[in-house]
């Protein structure tokens, strides 16, 4: 009896072996596996938190009449890009601690979207402005969680190149309400601290070591669109005002650097998946 025995506990080891191979290759977030959709998840929850300060900054724009036309259209394709996001994010399986997050971030989109319907007045902007805010908080949570998944030091790169997106909206964001007649003093020091924590931002992927060339070229790009970006914001903190050419430049220039940092974020999720997928 002691033949079949041995038999009977080789063949338990080996169906248990295969039922965890099986689970583990099912998993979105297998470590041999399933990489790409981790670098997907990251790259839209960063999108989400972008979309929160652009979409405030847009309708910032439409209250002052500046490029009003344009910023409304874009607030109408933006509404539809996040709600893509959304519906992409909440297609796949994912833990419980990030669907409760997740919902949360749904809910607030839900009123967000709402408010940007209305036609832009102060108090209108007031309430786009905490809404946005209180889904930045959200979608970094959000991404925070999405990002602890990673396995390679390139989902860092990935995580910081999106919040930089955000942050480049944020500021541009601040400098038009300080253009708009806001000029409380917590404005001006989230100016302040924004700006800083983008160029040590901007820094650091510049020269972090897990670059390839192709993330290093799209960092480069944005690097570039900074310099003016930069120009412009730095003219209020001299003056205490901008001109009508400094405001232009950063609705401009704001939505250059949101594009090429996206760029970059796409770049880094495909470095990072090739990184995961390659032989260790």
């Amino acid at each position: 009896m002691l033949l079949p025995r041995r038999l009977l506990q080789a063949l338990v080891s080996i169906l248990a072996f295969l039922f965890m191979a099986c689970a583990d290759a099912a998993s979105p977030t297998a470590k041999s596996g399933d990489t790409r959709p981790i670098a997907g998840d990251i790259v839209s929850a960063g999108r989400l938190r972008m979309q929160s300060q652009r979409l405030a900054k847009l309708y910032q724009q439409a209250g002052m009449g500046l490029n009003a036309a344009q910023a409304t259209q874009q607030i109408t394709a933006s509404t539809a890009e996040v709600n893509a996001e959304f519906s992409r994010l909440g297609s796949g399986p994912t833990k419980a601690n990030i669907r409760r997050v997740l919902s949360r971030c749904e809910s607030l989109w839900q009123e967000m979207r709402a408010a940007l319907k209305e036609a832009p007045t102060p108090a209108g902007s007031e309430r786009v402005n905490q809404l946005a805010d209180e889904l930045m908080i959200h979608t970094g949570k959000l991404n925070l969680l999405i990002e602890a998944e990673a396995e390679a030091p390139i989902g860092r790169l990935l995580d910081l190149s999106s919040r930089l997106n955000m942050l480049s909206q944020r500021l541009a964001r601040l400098y038009l309400q300080a253009q708009g007649g806001n000029r409380s003093q917590g404005v001006i020091v989230d100016i302040e601290q924004a700006r800083k924590e983008f160029a040590s931002g901007l820094l650091e992927l510049d020269t972090a070591r897990d670059n390839t060339s192709a993330s290093r070229d799209a960092i480069g790009l944005a690097r570039n669109q900074w310099i003016f970006f930069d120009s412009a914001i730095s003219r209020l903190g001299m003056t205490g005002r901008g001109d009508g050419t400094a405001v232009q430049n950063v609705a401009t220039s704001s939505e250059r650097i949101a594009q090429v940092l996206d760029l970059a974020s796409s770049q880094y999720a495909r470095d990072y998946s090739e990184a995961t997928r390659s032989p260790r």
